[in-house]
């Protein structure tokens, strides 16, 4: 039995197949840990090192154009929206999204799939001009050579959270795509030098009211956004046309799995939470399910300049041929 390479982050609904008991029809999984998973990303895009990787989906579509031989399985194994993900300097003045032009923000790197969905909602909801927004970024992004001429990069070796609580930006986004870090993905990748909570330099919500602004852009435009997508070795597809179908099948059943043993998310309070906001599945596959999704990544990643303007719509194209229900 072939074995496959495989890299995902611990997540409850893969666990049956990394364990293999949910299993890829002639395949035996391999799992490869790697701590953050983000530090696999740019491994598996510029060496090809594993031959599944969990992958950030921005990253996939410049990949693809770049034509680094990699393809996909419609699994998006993450979601989350975005409108609680920006936080302004206490002393910024900041009170409206287009408060943004002319001002500088922080962002681990332009092309970090939540700076992506985030800007995409400032321009089309708020009439943001991004292009007057300095982005200060502080890593490198998985696919070089697509960064604007408005992105300044911090040369010191300070943290985001360091320039947010010294004034020297004006905001930034929270988490792994900001302040909750610093530096490249590695072991103990944490920020501790940040804006704190119980000071006077405490940051705050660009959105107070985030969950039910996500929520309404969700109901009126079917949009909740990817955080991942799992990636295979074109070559492997080109051995054997087969795979796509039964990773996705895999996939299908290890999440259908832990859904029957844990049907209200204890494991992952969020995706609990983001199931009442969508009214759903907090974590839907398949190309049809998430049509509207992906249209959007793409759109927002051409606008961005991150793909060029031939950039093709057609969805389906993006995902290996194979057998795809929505699960």
């Amino acid at each position: 039995m072939e074995k496959l390479s495989t890299v995902l982050g611990d997540y409850p609904h893969v666990r049956a197949l990394t364990g293999n008991t949910a299993a890829v029809t002639g395949y035996r999984i391999e799992e490869v840990q790697v701590r953050p998973v983000i530090g696999a990303y740019r491994r598996m895009i510029r060496d090809l090192e594993f031959d599944v990787c969990e992958l950030a989906p921005v990253s996939y579509l410049m990949a693809r154009q770049a034509g680094v031989p990699l393809t996909a399985v419609p699994v998006f194994l993450n979601r989350r929206f975005h409108h609680g993900d920006i936080q302004c300097g206490a002393r910024s003045g900041i009170r409206a999204p287009r408060d943004l032009e002319g001002r500088r923000v922080g962002v681990r790197a332009y092309s970090v799939s939540t700076g992506v969905w985030a800007r995409g909602v400032l321009t089309e909801e708020y009439g943001v001009d991004i292009d007057k927004i300095t982005w200060v970024v502080d890593d490198d992004d998985h696919v070089e050579g697509r960064v604007p001429p408005n992105v300044e990069r911090v040369t010191d070796g300070r943290s985001l959270g360091e320039l947010l609580r010294a004034g020297e930006i004006d905001a930034a986004f929270t988490g792994n795509a900001g302040t909750g870090r610093a530096g490249a993905p590695r072991s103990g990748w944490t920020a501790t030098d940040g804006p704190r909570a119980d000071d006077g330099d405490a940051p705050y919500p660009l959105f107070p009211e985030a969950d039910v602004l996500a929520r309404d852009h969700h109901l009126r435009t079917g949009v909740y956004p990817l955080h991942s997508l799992i990636t295979l070795r074109t070559d492997l597809v080109d051995r054997d046309p087969s795979l796509p179908t039964a990773l996705y099948a895999a996939f299908a059943e290890a999440k259908r799995r832990q859904t029957a043993a844990d049907p209200d998310w204890t494991e992952l309070p969020r995706f609990a939470r983001q199931a009442g906001q969508t009214g759903g599945d907090p974590v839907p596959y398949g190309i049809a399910a998430n049509e509207p999704s992906l249209a959007a990544l793409v759109r927002h990643s051409r606008d961005q300049g991150l793909l060029d303007a031939g950039f093709p719509d057609d969805i389906r194209a993006l995902f290996a041929d194979g057998d795809y229900p929505d699960a």
